[in-house]
Protein backbone atom coordinates (compact mmCIF):
# COMPACT_ATOMS: atom_id res chain seq x y z
CA UNK A 1 0.00 0.00 0.00
CA UNK A 2 1.16 3.56 -0.59
CA UNK A 3 2.27 5.45 2.52
CA UNK A 4 -0.83 7.66 2.45
CA UNK A 5 -3.14 4.64 2.64
CA UNK A 6 -1.10 3.15 5.51
CA UNK A 7 -1.36 6.41 7.46
CA UNK A 8 -5.14 6.40 7.09
CA UNK A 9 -5.44 2.73 8.01
CA UNK A 10 -3.15 3.12 11.01
CA UNK A 11 -4.79 6.40 12.07
CA UNK A 12 -8.12 4.87 13.08
CA UNK A 13 -9.10 6.15 16.53
CA UNK A 14 -9.31 3.37 19.14
CA UNK A 15 -12.95 4.26 19.76
CA UNK A 16 -13.74 3.27 16.14
CA UNK A 17 -12.16 -0.21 16.32
CA UNK A 18 -14.86 -2.92 16.56
CA UNK A 19 -12.98 -5.06 19.11
CA UNK A 20 -12.39 -2.08 21.41
CA UNK A 21 -16.00 -0.98 21.09
CA UNK A 22 -17.26 -4.46 22.06
CA UNK A 23 -14.88 -4.48 25.04
CA UNK A 24 -16.60 -1.31 26.26
CA UNK A 25 -20.08 -2.75 25.61
CA UNK A 26 -20.71 -0.64 22.51
CA UNK A 27 -22.03 -1.56 19.07
CA UNK A 28 -19.16 -2.63 16.82
CA UNK A 29 -20.11 -0.25 14.02
CA UNK A 30 -20.78 2.77 16.24
CA UNK A 31 -18.95 6.08 15.90
CA UNK A 32 -19.47 7.73 19.29
CA UNK A 33 -16.36 8.52 21.34
CA UNK A 34 -15.31 6.44 24.33
CA UNK A 35 -13.85 8.09 27.43
CA UNK A 36 -11.16 5.48 28.14
CA UNK A 37 -10.17 7.10 31.45
CA UNK A 38 -13.63 7.07 33.02
CA UNK A 39 -15.87 4.52 31.31
CA UNK A 40 -16.22 0.99 32.65
CA UNK A 41 -15.42 -1.90 30.35
CA UNK A 42 -17.06 -5.30 30.12
CA UNK A 43 -16.11 -7.76 32.86
CA UNK A 44 -13.06 -9.83 31.98
CA UNK A 45 -14.03 -13.48 31.69
CA UNK A 46 -10.83 -14.96 30.27
CA UNK A 47 -7.16 -14.66 31.15
CA UNK A 48 -4.17 -15.38 28.93
CA UNK A 49 -0.53 -15.87 29.88
CA UNK A 50 2.16 -16.08 27.22
CA UNK A 51 5.66 -17.54 27.27
CA UNK A 52 8.40 -16.69 24.77
CA UNK A 53 10.53 -19.70 23.87
CA UNK A 54 14.02 -18.44 23.11
CA UNK A 55 17.50 -19.71 22.35
CA UNK A 56 18.91 -18.21 25.55
CA UNK A 57 20.78 -19.59 28.52
CA UNK A 58 18.98 -18.70 31.76
CA UNK A 59 22.05 -19.75 33.79
CA UNK A 60 24.09 -17.00 32.10
CA UNK A 61 21.72 -14.05 32.37
CA UNK A 62 19.68 -15.16 29.36
CA UNK A 63 22.63 -14.73 27.04
CA UNK A 64 21.62 -15.79 23.51
CA UNK A 65 22.97 -19.17 22.48
CA UNK A 66 23.72 -20.39 19.02
CA UNK A 67 23.47 -23.77 17.44
CA UNK A 68 21.09 -26.00 15.60
CA UNK A 69 17.59 -26.94 16.74
CA UNK A 70 17.02 -30.56 15.81
CA UNK A 71 13.46 -30.98 17.01
CA UNK A 72 10.62 -29.15 18.71
CA UNK A 73 7.79 -31.31 19.98
CA UNK A 74 4.68 -29.52 21.18
CA UNK A 75 1.01 -30.38 20.93
CA UNK A 76 -1.47 -27.50 21.12
CA UNK A 77 -4.57 -28.15 23.18
CA UNK A 78 -7.89 -26.49 23.89
CA UNK A 79 -6.26 -24.27 26.53
CA UNK A 80 -2.73 -23.81 25.17
CA UNK A 81 -1.73 -22.78 21.68
CA UNK A 82 1.78 -22.35 20.38
CA UNK A 83 3.85 -21.71 17.32
CA UNK A 84 7.50 -22.26 16.48
CA UNK A 85 9.67 -20.92 13.70
CA UNK A 86 12.80 -22.89 12.91
CA UNK A 87 14.47 -22.50 9.55
CA UNK A 88 15.98 -25.07 7.26
CA UNK A 89 18.93 -26.85 8.85
CA UNK A 90 17.52 -26.07 12.32
CA UNK A 91 18.45 -22.39 12.45
CA UNK A 92 16.69 -19.37 13.87
CA UNK A 93 15.96 -16.64 11.33
CA UNK A 94 19.03 -14.40 11.08
CA UNK A 95 17.02 -11.17 11.34
CA UNK A 96 15.01 -12.23 14.40
CA UNK A 97 15.97 -12.03 18.04
CA UNK A 98 16.54 -15.30 19.85
CA UNK A 99 12.83 -16.13 20.06
CA UNK A 100 11.78 -19.15 18.04
CA UNK A 101 8.47 -19.99 19.69
CA UNK A 102 5.55 -18.62 21.65
CA UNK A 103 2.98 -20.33 23.87
CA UNK A 104 -0.37 -18.83 24.91
CA UNK A 105 -2.40 -20.38 27.72
CA UNK A 106 -5.94 -19.33 28.55
CA UNK A 107 -8.23 -19.97 31.47
CA UNK A 108 -11.29 -18.67 33.28
CA UNK A 109 -8.91 -16.89 35.67
CA UNK A 110 -5.20 -16.19 36.05
CA UNK A 111 -4.56 -19.33 38.11
CA UNK A 112 -6.24 -21.61 35.55
CA UNK A 113 -4.18 -20.04 32.75
CA UNK A 114 -1.00 -20.41 34.82
CA UNK A 115 -1.67 -24.10 35.49
CA UNK A 116 -2.32 -24.75 31.80
CA UNK A 117 0.92 -23.05 30.83
CA UNK A 118 2.91 -25.01 33.41
CA UNK A 119 1.53 -28.29 32.06
CA UNK A 120 2.34 -27.26 28.49
CA UNK A 121 5.90 -26.23 29.41
CA UNK A 122 6.43 -29.59 31.13
CA UNK A 123 5.36 -31.36 27.92
CA UNK A 124 7.40 -29.36 25.41
CA UNK A 125 10.55 -31.01 24.08
CA UNK A 126 13.25 -28.90 22.41
CA UNK A 127 16.26 -30.84 21.18
CA UNK A 128 19.44 -29.51 19.68
CA UNK A 129 22.60 -27.58 20.43
CA UNK A 130 20.88 -24.54 21.96
CA UNK A 131 19.89 -23.75 25.52
CA UNK A 132 16.36 -22.53 26.23
CA UNK A 133 14.45 -21.21 29.26
CA UNK A 134 11.62 -23.77 29.33
CA UNK A 135 12.69 -25.30 32.65
CA UNK A 136 13.31 -21.85 34.15
CA UNK A 137 9.86 -20.62 33.05
CA UNK A 138 8.21 -23.68 34.56
CA UNK A 139 9.90 -23.04 37.91
CA UNK A 140 9.09 -19.31 37.78
CA UNK A 141 5.39 -19.99 37.22
CA UNK A 142 5.38 -22.30 40.27
CA UNK A 143 6.78 -19.67 42.69
CA UNK A 144 4.53 -18.14 45.33
CA UNK A 145 5.46 -14.66 44.10
CA UNK A 146 4.14 -15.48 40.63
CA UNK A 147 1.03 -17.20 41.96
CA UNK A 148 0.19 -14.18 44.12
CA UNK A 149 0.97 -11.74 41.29
CA UNK A 150 3.82 -10.05 43.16
CA UNK A 151 6.21 -10.17 40.19
CA UNK A 152 5.92 -9.62 36.50
CA UNK A 153 8.28 -9.98 33.60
Amino acid sequence: LPATQLQVAMGIPLSRMPQIRRFFGRKSDGVDAIDFQNEEYSPINKHVIAARITAENPDEGFKPTSGRIDRVKFQSSEKVWGYFSVGNNGGIHEYADSQFGHLFASGDNREAARKSLVLALKEIDVRGEIRNPVEYLTKLLETDDWKTNKIDT
